[in-house]
């Protein structure tokens, strides 16, 4: 018999819609009388009408850009949270300039279903790779496990040979990281005749996993699966042992809309992740990811039966994640202002050896000494993130108004 999490996940398709909707307007009415960028947006919203999808799509989105406004405006948190800023546990930075709270409570960003899903258990060790500074996900692994049972040790990212000696002594049974760090600390245990095959079990996002590295994991003795979420958001979806598709959380209720209107597209087509949350701490609600794919048809074989999406599909607009961190055309554009030799940019991601590389071709005149190397510096410091630099003559780069392309296969 199939193992799920909860009931929540088998629910009929029919009850599974009222009883969210049911959650949402309490949702709703939480937000507007409790925080006070949502007073403003739910104003003029009668909140008894929303009942179903389409009337939920006429409450305005909400994206990054107008959190980080209203956040520098009304500072911390810029008026989304419904209780005290003591009743946090952490506040993260985020890039695009914003700030999110993270509340004491086990599971606050809804991933015991991700890892669940991919088959952790209690009691199993987890070996955690992302980031415990700055921005939540070290953390959104960390309340997960607690909510499951399972210890944690804090790898955090780089450290290479140090993350093998200890998966060799601590023989964790599962990884949560990227999928391209996996690679790598596999491919360093390699090298130093290192076993870690203890490691079997694998959750990974922050980037796309394409089918030649989930292969190439697979033959390393790692069974993983992916997810999708957001550092605002948390836990969005995550795959299942069946790998068709993503199924969504049950903690939110996501759309899928046509970017630039916010109107829902037909099922199939390709549009922009919108997700409300259901957590009352901190409400967003249509936040606007950027992020597109589509929802499938059917259920999942694993026998959950909450919608699916094709996973994570490219940006709505121009920014990409590369090795887990946005890279916003805002960046780019810092990056040429510090550099007078350099008239215009533009960053290529591509993918050599599974692993994401960037490149910044810059158009310069008379080609000046070294200018390279205090590109490459200012890369660093905007991105913080590495880039090979090519100067190439002025009028070489396309002038078809695009700043990062994302040469990246989807698979």
């Amino acid at each position: 018999m199939p193992d799920f999490y909860d009931a929540l996940e088998t629910r009929d398709s029919v009850l599974r819609e009222k009883q969210q909707f049911d959650e949402l307007k309490k949702q709703l009415h939480n937000a507007r009388d409790h925080a006070p960028a949502y007073a403003a947006i739910l104003a003029d919203v009668d909140i008894a009408d929303i009942n179903d999808r389409d009337t939920l799509s006429m409450i305005p989105l909400t994206r990054k850009s107008d959190i980080a406004e209203r956040q520098g405006e009304l500072p911390p948190l810029g008026g989304y949270a419904t209780v005290r800023m003591d009743s946090f546990y952490n506040v993260f930075a985020s890039p695009g300039g914003i700030f999110e709270p993270g509340a004491a409570r086990d599971d606050y960003w809804n991933f015991a279903r991700g890892l669940h899903a991919a088959g952790i258990r209690t009691g199993d060790l987890i070996h955690n790779t992302f980031s415990y500074h700055f921005t939540p996900a070290g953390l959104m692994v960390d309340s997960a496990a607690r909510a499951l049972g399972c210890p944690v040790f804090p790898g955090g990212i780089g450290q290479t040979e140090l993350q093998v000696q200890v998966m060799a002594r601590l023989q964790p049974r599962a990884y949560c990281g990227t999928p391209s760090f996996l690679k790598i600390i596999l491919d360093k245990a390699a090298e130093m005749k290192i076993r870690v095959d203890t490691l079997s079990l694998g959750l990974v996002g922050g980037e796309a996993l394409p089918g030649s590295l989930r292969t190439e994991l697979s033959d390393s003795g790692v069974d993983v699966v992916q997810f999708y979420g957001t550092a605002d958001l948390g836990m969005v979806a995550y795959e299942s042992s069946a790998k068709e598709g993503m199924i969504l959380e049950e903690k939110v209720i996501v759309e899928i809309v046509r970017p630039g209107t916010g109107e829902p597209v037909t099922e199939g087509e390709v549009g922009e992740i919108v997700v409300t949350t259901l957590s009352p701490e901190y409400p967003l609600i249509r936040f606007a990811t950027g992020d597109l794919s589509a929802f499938m048809s059917g259920n999942s074989p694993c026998g959950r039966t909450n919608r699916r999406i094709k996973g994570w599909m490219g940006r709505a607009d121009q920014t990409a994640k590369v090795r887990g961190m946005f890279v916003h055309p805002s960046q780019v554009a810092s990056v040429v202002s510090r550099h007078d030799e350099l008239l215009r940019a533009r960053l290529v991601i591509g993918r050599v050896d599974n692993q994401d590389v960037m490149t910044l071709k810059c158009e310069v005149e008379n080609d000046p000494e070294s200018i390279e190397q205090s590109i490459a510096q200012s890369i660093r410091e905007v991105c913080k993130l590495r880039a090979d630099i090519e100067l190439c003559p002025v009028g070489a780069l396309p002038n078809d108004g695009v700043v990062i392309e994302d040469s990246r296969p989807l698979d």
